[in-house]
């Protein structure tokens, strides 16, 4: 039997493990994925990030979903990431770019394990989100949607993953494990798409809870609250900075126009470290 270490770590209550594969030889990561995300008999996490070497950037971080499926981007994740780079010894850096599936990313230090993080400009034409919704050239605000016999209102915006917006009355009321999972395969998005359940307390403030694709309901999703952010923006109904409530912490917003990134700041934090152990020959 072999052994691999591991961290966990969360962010905002978005937790993830995280694997070094810089430092140590990694198995097969979509085999692996599932079983050490079984909250009874694995670890238990969301999202399984992992540390590569980039050509392009300073690092590469991989994602993975609970169900194995690799993703381009998490926000919470990226935070997470860079407070491990930092206090596992890769960098002392107040800044670095890091490549992922949805392009480069650069988190910066914001102090008291806090990470501030520049998403870039949200891409908003429906062929690259990608769904098949809006007009050819978006944004995709208030479009109707068939879902379980109800039309619905929804927006959708990617921050290098694709994002629904759906705007409730009541975050706590609403049906997210029923309108989740037949949202985020529905055929209006071909690479599916993480659901966001949006309550607008005031212009300076939303209440948040999503469905992961891959995962199910989260207690955080930093892309999914920079998706919130800009639908509302977009829908007159927020100024262009909000503070995001989610479940497990809140998240900071900026847009400060049209043609800007998009910056989030929020918690990042380390719960323990561990060894996995595996099977001779790996998974």
């Amino acid at each position: 039997m072999t052994t691999l270490p591991f961290v966990k770590m969360h962010g905002a209550g978005n937790d993830f493990v995280v694997l070094d594969g810089i430092r140590h030889d990694l198995p097969a990561l979509e085999a692996l994925a599932p079983s050490l995300a079984d909250r009874n008999l694995g670890v238990g996490f969301d999202q399984l990030l992992v540390v590569r070497s980039s050509a392009d950037a300073d690092f590469r971080m991989e994602i993975y979903n609970a169900d194995g499926s690799q993703v381009e981007m998490c926000a919470n994740g990226i935070r997470a990431f860079f407070k491990y780079l930092r206090d596992h010894g890769h960098t002392d850096a107040e800044a670095v770019r890091v490549e992922t599936l949805g392009g480069t990313v650069v988190p910066r230090w914001a102090g008291a394990d806090r990470v501030q993080v520049d998403m870039g400009r949200p891409i908003l034409a429906p062929a690259k989100i990608p769904t098949t919704l809006g007009p050819v050239a978006g944004p995709v605000l208030d479009a109707a949607l068939e879902v379980a016999g109800e039309t619905l209102s929804v927006s959708s915006v990617s921050m290098g993953n694709p994002h629904c917006v759906v705007y409730v009355p009541d975050v706590d009321a609403a049906l997210v494990s029923d309108w989740g999972p037949q949202i985020e395969h529905h055929a209006a998005f071909p690479n599916r798409v993480n659901v966001e359940f949006v309550e607008l307390v005031g212009r300076d403030r939303l209440r948040q809870r999503t469905w992961e694709r891959g995962t199910g309901e989260t207690l955080a999703c930093g892309s999914g609250a920079c998706a919130v952010a800009v639908a509302s923006m977009l829908r007159g109904v927020t100024d262009r900075a909000v503070t995001i409530e989610l479940r497990g912490g809140e998240l900071e917003i900026d847009w400060e126009s049209n043609e800007s990134h998009v910056f989030m700041t929020g918690p990042a934090a380390e719960v323990f470290t561990g060894e996995l152990t595996l099977p001779d020959g790996g998974v």
